[in-house]
């Protein structure tokens, strides 16, 4: 009985392996015209700008692997109430992916990986380009944990002439003029391991990131991300870091699972809506 224990085991792992290996090669991946993922991912999108005319600088907002929480919300509230449009992109909802718990496997790399959900980016900056409200010269994007992730493998893969792993092809704006209008980059505590793209290629687009990290973060560990932002700014990239102490992965998120260890730091979260303030105001995008 303990030999069949064993193998079963063993096969479950050989399996877990596999998986994870043919995701994150891209090769488990469902492929989709840039046009009919937009219209997949266009139902749960929420856009929220500010009273007024418009257009306004606007920032892309993706959530963490268990889908957009609170924090979005929050982050979208302060945009506003300083004048910046802001739009949620749900990766999770159109996919079925908040029900059951599936979410869990997105965290655990087995669905959904950041080279797969990188053109979920992609084709909300070519939404993005074409709504009247939004000053397309002035795009943000903003990513937390997972979020970061896809953000950082879709400008690599980009750099590296590949295409995100669930697109045919590029979106038509991005086609045409790259990431012109694409003012910056906020990454909230992001994956930068060695299952990501930017680990191993970094990335060629000149747009300014903000890294914001977490001192001995014990889920997306902190020094990858720390190294490629380092090598970025040796390549001559804009790329800032802060790393904060005493607090824990996803930091700004109070709507957890009862069993997470991770806490809500109203402190690091004003920390971080100041550096985010900052970064915005320096390159322009308010």
């Amino acid at each position: 009985m303990l030999s069949l224990a064993v193998a079963a085991v063993a096969l479950i792992a050989l399996f877990i392996g596999c998986n994870t290996y043919l995701r994150y090669q891209g090769w488990a991946a469902r492929k989709m015209e840039p046009d009919a993922l937009a219209q997949v991912l266009l139902p749960d999108m929420r856009v929220r700008m500010p009273d007024g005319p418009g257009p306004f600088p606007t920032i892309l907002l993706f959530s963490g692997c268990d889908g957009p929480k609170d924090n979005m919300n929050r982050w979208a509230d302060a945009f506003n109430a300083a004048g910046w449009g802001a739009i949620i992109v749900d990766s999770h909802t159109p996919r079925g992916y908040g029900d059951a718990q599936l979410w869990r496997l997105i965290c655990a790399g087995q669905m959904l990986t950041g080279g797969e959900r990188a053109g979920d980016v992609a084709v909300a900056i070519d939404i993005a380009r074409a709504r009247p409200e939004v000053d397309s010269e002035h795009i943000v994007l903003l990513g937390a944990s997972h979020g970061g992730w896809s953000i950082l493998d879709m400008l690599s893969l980009h750099a590296s002439g590949r295409r995100p792993y669930n697109l045919i092809r590029w979106p038509e704006s991005i086609e045409r003029s790259e990431f012109a209008g694409v003012a910056g980059m906020i990454l909230l505590y992001p994956y930068c391991g060695t299952g990501s793209q930017v680990a191993r290629h970094g990335w060629r687009a000149d747009i300014p990131a903000l890294f914001l990290l977490v001192e001995g973060d014990t889920i997306a560990d902190e020094e990858p991300c720390a190294d490629v932002a380092r090598g970025m700014a040796r390549e001559g990239r804009d790329v800032s870091v802060l790393t904060l102490q005493g607090t824990t992965h996803g930091f700004d998120q109070a709507e957890k699972d009862p069993l997470s260890l991770l806490e809500f730091s109203p402190e690091a979260t004003q920390q971080a809506e100041t550096a985010v303030r900052e970064f915005l105001g320096r390159i322009g995008a308010s």
